[in-house]
């Protein structure tokens, strides 16, 4: 007697006569269930995996140095002025590379940043306005970088003591200051003090309280007035005039970059700015790092992706890292090895703490940290 290997019952022998069953090879029920779930499983897949989510992606960009010449075109060119080599050393700017946005990514793009301890997945509406457009956020990055590059000006000169003719660009509408001020005035006093940069019009104004006028004194069309204006309250409540400065150098400062927007690099601007303007080496040949936007008054204030921006920093060899007093929650637990970070709120204070850096070890060890 014969046995199937599986232990079914054998099937007649075709010679032993009687009838022959053909075998079934239909899919049974069963199979052809999980191959649906199976198809439609992939696609489903497939579909998630190319439909945009509301995420942004960040992760490190170029870090690149103030002071030297990429591709042979200095980053920072000074016409009009006695410059200084700035051969040793570095102060490097950090960038953000986005991506997400305007232009969307996909779930697999995300995923693979939460698992990425050097990349970040954050709601896109921590990054971008609802609303925008691709082209409104490339116009905006290029506007963000063009004022940081004028500010940095305006602040580097007014660390060096370098007057700035300050006129009006613009007044905003309806504040009492648009009855009297016009774009193009030349600013000369305030309250009978010289208006040599933002700074010494913001402090003049700041000696009265909201509501109440100042005298200020102008060029308007080669003639100078003297004419009252009312102040009025900031965004953040303090006394303001509600003007547009625009400030008129007495050299030329260029600043040459490509493809990099917003205006996180203000700072490092103004410092390689004051480098190029002072005698010797303001780095003592150390290689440092940094990032915060920067008022035309010196002011630093906070900027996006800093932890991103700290891996870049040391990636290109920097051991210092200068990051604005606003953005210390976010950096501490964020240092990677081998960087120290300095807290800055001003670009004098940040100046301070490069002059130290330079000095050694022992006098950088005393710098404000975020710790």
């Amino acid at each position: 007697m014969s046995h199937d290997v599986t232990g079914a019952p054998a099937l007649p022998h075709p010679s032993a006569g009687g009838p022959v069953a053909p075998p079934d090879r239909g899919l049974r029920p069963r199979t052809v269930v999980l191959l649906v779930s199976l198809f439609v499983s992939i696609l489903l897949v497939g579909v998630v995996a190319v439909l945009p989510v509301p995420y942004v992606v960040l992760s490190e960009g170029p870090a690149l140095n103030t002071l030297s010449a990429p591709g042979g075109k200095p980053l920072i060119e000074i016409t009009g002025r006695t410059t200084y080599p700035t051969t040793a050393g570095g102060l490097y700017l950090t960038t953000v590379s986005v991506l997400g946005g305007p232009r969307p990514v996909t779930l697999p793009t995300v995923l693979r940043a939460w698992l990425d301890p050097d990349e970040a997945a954050v709601p896109v509406e921590a990054v971008f306005p609802p609303g925008q457009t691709a082209q409104q956020a490339d116009q905006e990055t290029r506007q963000e970088m063009s004022d940081s590059q004028t500010a940095a000006t305006a602040a580097a000169l007014q660390e060096l003591g370098i007057p700035v003719t300050v006129s009006v660009g613009s007044v905003v509408k309806g504040v009492p200051a648009a009855r009297v001020l016009r774009p193009g005035d030349v600013l000369l006093a305030v309250q009978g003090r010289p208006v040599t940069g933002f700074a010494s019009l913001r402090e003049a104004v700041a000696q009265v309280a909201p509501g109440q006028t100042v005298q200020v004194r102008l060029r308007r069309g080669g003639e100078e007035r003297t004419v009252d204006v009312a102040t009025t309250k900031d965004a953040a409540g303090r006394t303001a005039v509600g003007l547009t400065p625009h400030y008129a150098f007495p050299f030329d400062v260029k600043i040459q970059i490509d493809d990099i927007g917003g205006p996180s690099a203000g700072t490092m601007f103004a410092l390689g700015i004051v480098d190029k303007l002072t005698p010797g080496n303001l780095t003592g040949g150390r290689q440092i790092a940094g990032t915060g936007e920067i008022g035309p008054d010196g002011t630093v204030a906070p900027i996006g992706g800093i932890a991103e921006k700290m891996i870049g920093a040391r990636r290109v060899g920097a051991r210092w890292f200068l990051a604005p007093a606003d953005n210390c929650s976010e950096v501490v637990g964020h240092i990677p090895d081998g960087l120290h970070v300095v807290r800055i709120s001003t670009l004098h204070g940040a100046r301070q703490a490069v002059e130290a850096i330079a000095q050694g070890d022992s006098a950088a060890a005393a710098l404000p940290t975020c710790s």
